[in-house]
C-alpha cells in the first residue's frame, strides 16, 4: 500500500514545506525546470524517492531508479550510455539513486562525466550524511536538500487518507479508526511514512478478521499486534549513532538526569551495543567529573562490569544508574584540560632530558656522572614537600592541573595551595635529615 499511496504530485505531497511551498527553493527550481542535480538527505519514509518521481513527471523526463544495493558498474555504464544516446534525441534522463551512500568510490565516480556532460540528472537519495559519504567531486556538483521526519499529524493525514482511498489504500475494507488510534501509530513510527502506511495495513487486516461481519474498527490492541515493537529510527554505524551519544554526553555535562535517562533509554531499545554505551559513560566520567568526584569512575566502572556480567535488559539499569550520578555529580574537565595541555606540550617543545637530580645512580659509573645529585627525599621533609624543581628547564614554572571550586577539586585546590606554600624557599622547613633515591 505504501508504493499505491504514493503522493503522484506535489499538491498530493506531504511535508518538507520548507523546500517545496510555493516561493521555496526547491519549488522554484522545479517550476523552472532548472533542478540540476541533487542529493536528497534525510530519515527513511520521508518522501525522497516520491519527490524525485514527481520531478521527472513535471519536467518530463525519463526516469531510471537505481538500488546501491543491487546495481554494480557494468549496469551504471549502460544506462549513462543509454541516457546519452536518447539526449542526442532530445529526451532528457533523471537517474534517481536510492540509498546512493552505499556506492563505492569507483561506481561513484562513474556518473560524474556523465553529470558534467548534462548527459543525465542525477537525484541521490541517502540516510547518511553526505558530507561523509559521497565523493567531493560528486558532491560538489548537486544540490543538497535536507528533508525533515514527518510530524504526526503528517502521518495522521496520510493515514485518514489511505482508510478513505479506495482506488489505492484501503476504502473499499471499509475500517474504522478512532484519531487517537491513528495518532498511536503515528506516533509509534517515528516520522516514517512507510511504516506508518505498512502498520495500517497490518492493523486493518486484523480488524476484518476480527470482526468478522460486523463493522471493523482498527483498536489500540490491534495496533500493538501489529506494531509487535516500535519502529525507532537508529542505525548503529550511522550519524543518528553519533547524534544519540552526544545528546547523551551533552545531557550528562550539563547536569540533566530526565535527558540522560530519555536518550539512553533511545539507545538501549534500539539495539546498541550496551559495552559501547557503558565505554562512552566511562569516558564521561573521566572527562566531565573527573577529581571533582573520584567515586564516579569508580560507578561506572562497576556499571560496565554489571552490564557484562549479568547482560541485558537487566545491565540497562546499572547504566541508568550509572547516567543518572554522573548527571547529578559536581563537574570538572580540570583534568581533561590539563592532559590536553601535556599532550600540546609534548608535541610543540622539545624532549628534553630527565633532570640529574630525578634519576636513579644504580652504579658507580652514573653516580660519578652527576646522577641523583641533589635529589631531596620528600618522607624525609617537614610537611612531605621538597623545594625541588620536577619539570625540565624549559617547562620550569609550567602549571597544567588548575583544579575548580566544584566537589572534592576544592579540597584538592587548597590542598595545592598548601603544598606551594610548603615548597616557597621561604618557607620554614626542618632541614633535610638525609637524602635517598626512590
Amino acid at each position: 500500500m505504501a508504493d499505491r499511496m504514493r503522493p503522484r504530485t506535489l499538491e498530493e505531497y506531504v511535508g518538507q514545506e520548507h523546500l517545496i511551498d510555493p516561493g521555496k527553493p526547491l519549488r522554484t527550481q522545479i517550476e523552472r525546470d532548472d533542478t540540476g542535480s541533487l542529493i536528497f538527505w534525510g530519515p527513511p519514509g520521508t518522501g525522497k524517492t516520491t519527490l524525485a518521481k514527481i520531478i521527472a513527471k513535471m519536467t518530463k523526463a525519463e526516469f531510471i531508479e537505481f538500488s546501491a544495493v543491487l546495481a554494480g558498474i557494468k549496469e551504471i555504464k549502460q544506462v549513462m550510455s543509454d541516457a546519452e544516446r536518447a539526449r542526442q534525441y532530445g529526451t532528457r534522463t533523471i537517474v534517481f539513486i536510492d540509498e546512493i551512500h552505499r556506492f563505492n568510490k569507483a561506481q561513484q565516480d562513474a556518473f560524474l562525466p556523465h553529470v558534467e556532460k548534462g548527459n543525465i540528472r542525477l537525484i541521490g537519495a541517502t540516510t547518511e550524511n553526505p558530507s561523509f559519504e559521497i565523493n567531493s567531486a560528486l558532491l560538489s556538483r548537486c544540490r543538497v536538500y535536507v528533508l525533515k521526519p514527518l510530524t504526526e499529524d503528517q502521518i495522521v493525514e496520510l493515514l485518514k487518507r489511505a482508510l478513505t482511498d479506495s482506488d489505492r489504500g484501503l476504502g473499499s475494507m471499509k475500517v474504522r479508526a478512532s484519531a487517537d488510534v491513528l495518532k498511536k501509530i503515528a506516533s509509534y513510527t517515528s516520522g516514517d511514512a512507510r511504516s506508518a502506511y505498512n502498520v495500517l495495513e497490518v492493523a486493518a487486516a486484523l480488524a476484518q478478521e476480527k470482526a468478522g461481519k460486523k463493522p471493523a474498527e482498527i483498536t489500540d490492541e490491534i495496533v500493538h499486534d501489529a506494531l509487535q515493537k516500535r519502529v525507532l529510527l537508529y542505525d548503529k554505524t550511522g550519524e543518528e549513532h553519533y547524534n544519540l551519544i552526544s545528546a547523551l554526553h551533552k545531557s550528562v555535562r550539563n547536569s540533566d538526569p530526565d535527558a540522560a535517562l530519555y536518550w539512553l533509554g533511545r539507545m538501549l531499545e534500539a539495539g546498541e551495543d550496551p559495552l559501547y554505551v557503558a565505554r562512552r559513560v566511562v569516558r564521561m566520567a573521566v572527562e566531565d567529573i573527573g577529581l571533582a568526584d573520584p567515586n564516579a569512575l569508580a560507578l561506572c566502572m562497576a556499571a560496565r562490569d554489571a552490564v557484562d556480567f549479568i547482560g541485558m535488559p537487566e545491565g540497562n539499569l546499572a547504566l541508568a544508574q550509572a547516567v543518572v550520578y554522573l548527571s547529578v555529580a559536581p563537574k570538572s574537565n580540570a583534568l581533561y584540560t590539563a592532559y590536553g595541555d601535556v599532550q600540546q606540550d609534548v608535541e610543540q617543545t622539545a624532549a628534553e632530558a630527565v633532570p640529574l637530580h630525578l634519576r636513579n645512580a644504580p652504579t658507580g659509573l652514573m653516580k660519578g656522572l652527576g646522577y641523583g645529585k641533589g635529589y631531596e627525599y620528600a618522607h624525609e621533609v617537614e610537611g612531605k614537600v621538597a623545594n625541588m624543581q620536577c619539570l625540565p628547564d624549559n617547562l620550569r614554572d609550567r602549571v597544567y592541573y588548575q583544579p575548580t571550586n566544584e566537589g572534592i577539586e576544592k579540597r584538592i585546590r587548597e590542598r595545592l595551595e598548601e603544598i606551594k606554600r610548603l615548597r616557597s624557599p621561604t618557607s620554614e622547613k626542618a632541614p633535610s635529615r638525609s637524602k635517598k633515591e626512590s
